[in-house]
C-alpha cells in the first residue's frame, strides 16, 4: 500500500469486436472487500470519511466524479487549512485512485450516471471500528470553476 495518494492509470483497447478497459498496474493484494456507490443526483457530495488504519482505492466505472483526499493532522480537531488533493475520475478513462490510511476522502458526482467502486483494505468490522466522519464542507474542494 502507498503512503500518499497516487493515481494508477489504466487504458482502453478498441477493435472491431468492441472495447476493453483495464488497469493492469492496480495490484489487488491487500484489499479485502469492495463496494459500489451511486449518488442519486449530479452534484451530490459524500464527504468526509476518514480512517486511521484503512486504505482505499477508487475506480470510476461510469460517468465522472470529483474525488478528494486530505491527510488528517488531528483526528479530534483537524485543521481546516490542510492541503486538499483533487482528482477527476471518469469511466471513459480507466484508472484507480489509491488513498492510504491516515486520510479522509470524499466525492461529488459530476454526472447523473456516476458509479464508483471502492476497494477497502479492512473487513467491514475492522472498518466500523476505524470509521471517522467529518462535516461535508470541513474542507471544501467541491466548487467547479468555469474555464
Amino acid at each position: 500500500m502507498t503512503s500518499k495518494i497516487e493515481f494508477v492509470a489504466g487504458g482502453l483497447a478498441v477493435d472491431d469486436r468492441g472495447s476493453l478497459k483495464f488497469i493492469n498496474d492496480f495490484a489487488l493484494a491487500g484489499y479485502k472487500r469492495f463496494y459500489v456507490v451511486e449518488n442519486h443526483k449530479q452534484g451530490f457530495i459524500r464527504a468526509w470519511h476518514g480512517h486511521k488504519h484503512e486504505a482505499k482505492a477508487v475506480v470510476c466505472l461510469q460517468g465522472s466524479a470529483l474525488v478528494a483526499g486530505v491527510k488528517v493532522d488531528d483526528w479530534e480537531k483537524p485543521s481546516r487549512d490542510l492541503p486538499i488533493e483533487r482528482f477527476v475520475l471518469s469511466g471513459s478513462k480507466p484508472g484507480a485512485l489509491l488513498i492510504p490510511a491516515g486520510y479522509a476522502n470524499g466525492f461529488m458526482s459530476l454526472s447523473t450516471d456516476s458509479i464508483l467502486m471502492f476497494f477497502s483494505s479492512s473487513t467491514l468490522a475492522e472498518s466500523a471500528a476505524d470509521d471517522i466522519r467529518f462535516e461535508s464542507r470541513l474542507w471544501d474542494p467541491w466548487k467547479i470553476e468555469e474555464r
